[in-house]
C-alpha cells in the first residue's frame, strides 16, 4: 500500500508554521537577503522559501486544499522536469494519501462488449507498453500575468512540466472491451472526491476518435518511476497536445457513452472564447464559449530571472522555451529594445513533438540602464503570437511575454 497521509498532515502543520516564523520578520532588508541565499542555491529542495509536500522538493504554494503547487522558474531550465518539481494540480479537495495497488483496480464499462476490470499487473503485462515525452501545462498557466487580472490560481509560468510517461494506449484497453458502433464519447474519471455531495465530480472527455488515435495513453510511470502521488499515481491519462485538465490523475474508470458527455468540468468549466486567440473584452465578454482543447503557441524567458541585473559588456546568456500542440517550433525571435527590432535565437534540436523546445541568445549589452526584452514563436503553420490578449479565466496565454533587464 502506498501512504503518505500521515507524513502529509505533519508537513502541513510545518508549513503554517515557518510560513508564520518568517512573515514575522518579513522586511526589506529579509527580502533583499533572502533573494540573494536564493541565487545562490542550486537546488530547491532545501530553499526554506519553498514550500515542501511528500515526494516534492522545494514548490511555490498556490493553494493547500487542494494542492496547487508550482514549478519554480529554475526547475525550467531543465529539459525533463524531475518529478520531485513536477507541478501539482487538483481540482477537488479530497485527493487519495493512501492507494493499496494489490486492489486497485481500473474499470471500463458503457457501451463495450465486454467490461473490465484491470488490476495494475494486467496493464503492466497484457498490453504492450507505450512512451512518449510530452508537456503537460495547465491551462491557466501563466494567469497572473493577464491585465486586468482575473481570478483562479495565480499561476506564472510554472503550471507546467515535460515529462516521459510510460503506460497503455487507451485504444489497445478499449480495443479488449470492444467498443460499440454507436459510440460517441469516453468519458475518465479519477478517484478525488468533492468536500460536500453537491460538488461535481471531477470527470473529463474525449471523443472516441480522439481516445481511439496512437497518441492518448493511461501512464504508470513517469520518468522511468511511479508517478508521485500528488500527480496522480497510480494512473493518469495522458492526452499530449491538450491543456492537462484532460490529464487526468488518480484515473480509475472509464465509461464509453453513446451520447455526447455533458458533465459539470465539460459543459460549465474550462471554457474559452471561440477565436483563435481566445480573447474576449472585460467590459464586453463573449456569448459563445467552447472547451479548451490545444496547447496555446507561447514561449517564455527562464534566463535571467525578473528583475535580474546583469554586468555591462560582458556576455550574458538568455533563455527560454517555446510550445504550441505539437505543430513545431520553427523560430524564435528576441527584441531587445522593447520590440522595435528582432532577431532570431538559436533553437535547440527538437525533443518530441509535443515537448517544448529550448531557445538560447548570447546577448552583450554594450550600455548600462533598463532594457525591455521580448520574446515571440512562430510555428511550422505560421502561427505568430498576439501582441495582446485577455479572457475572463485566463486561460490559454498566447501573448508576446516581456523582461525587464537592468544593466549596470
Amino acid at each position: 500500500m502506498r501512504n503518505f497521509k500521515n507524513s502529509l498532515l505533519i508537513l502541513i502543520l510545518l508549513q503554517i508554521i515557518i510560513g508564520f516564523m518568517f512573515s514575522s520578520c518579513n522586511n526589506d532588508g529579509n527580502k533583499e537577503q533572502s533573494s540573494d541565499q536564493n541565487k545562490k542555491k542550486d537546488s530547491v529542495a532545501d530553499d526554506p522559501f519553498l514550500s515542501h509536500y511528500p515526494e516534492k522538493a522545494g514548490m511555490i504554494l498556490l493553494t493547500d486544499r487542494p494542492p496547487q503547487l508550482e514549478t519554480p522558474l529554475k526547475v525550467l531550465r531543465k529539459d525533463i522536469t524531475p518529478n520531485e518539481s513536477f507541478f501539482v494540480r487538483w481540482h477537488l479537495s479530497n485527493i487519495l494519501r493512501e492507494i493499496d495497488v494489490d486492489t486497485f483496480r481500473l474499470v471500463i464499462d458503457g457501451d463495450v462488449d465486454k467490461p473490465l476490470s484491470l488490476s495494475m499487473n494486467d496493464l503492466k503485462t497484457k498490453f504492450k507498453p507505450c512512451k512518449i515525452i510530452a508537456l503537460a501545462e495547465c491551462a491557466g498557466n501563466s494567469r497572473s500575468l493577464f491585465k486586468p487580472q482575473v481570478p483562479g490560481s495565480q499561476w506564472v509560468n510554472g503550471g507546467m512540466g515535460n515529462a516521459e510517461w510510460t503506460g497503455v494506449k487507451v485504444k489497445d484497453i478499449l480495443e479488449m472491451a470492444g467498443i460499440k458502433k454507436n459510440v460517441v464519447d469516453i468519458s475518465f474519471d479519477g478517484l478525488d472526491e468533492g468536500p460536500l455531495p453537491g460538488v461535481p465530480d471531477f470527470v473529463k472527455s474525449l471523443s472516441v476518435a480522439h481516445a481511439m488515435d496512437d497518441e492518448v495513453m493511461i501512464a504508470y510511470q513517469m520518468n522511468g518511476k511511479d508517478i508521485p502521488m500528488l500527480n496522480g499515481f497510480p494512473l493518469k491519462l495522458v492526452v499530449p497536445g491538450w491543456y492537462a485538465t484532460y490529464w487526468v490523475g488518480a484515473l480509475h474508470k472509464i465509461e464509453v457513452l453513446n451520447k455526447p458527455f455533458d458533465g459539470f468540468w465539460m459543459k460549465k468549466a474550462y471554457l474559452a472564447p471561440d477565436n483563435p486567440q481566445g480573447n474576449e473584452k472585460s467590459d464586453s465578454l463573449s456569448k459563445k464559449m467552447v472547451p479548451v482543447t490545444t496547447l496555446a503557441l507561447h514561449s517564455i524567458f527562464v534566463e535571467p530571472e525578473p528583475d535580474a541585473v546583469v554586468p555591462s559588456g560582458k556576455p550574458c546568456l538568455v533563455e527560454g522555451l517555446a510550445f504550441d500542440g505539437g505543430i513545431e517550433i520553427k523560430k524564435v525571435e528576441l527584441s531587445m529594445d522593447n520590440g522595435a527590432t528582432w532577431i532570431e535565437s538559436k533553437l535547440d534540436p527538437e525533443i518530441s513533438k509535443y515537448s517544448w523546445r529550448r531557445w538560447r541568445y548570447n546577448w552583450t549589452p554594450s550600455a548600462s540602464g533598463t532594457y525591455h526584452l521580448k520574446v515571440k514563436a512562430t510555428n511550422a503553420a505560421g502561427e505568430t503570437q498576439s501582441t495582446a490578449q485577455w479572457n475572463r479565466s485566463g486561460y490559454g496565454r498566447t501573448v508576446i511575454e516581456t523582461l525587464d533587464v537592468t544593466v549596470k
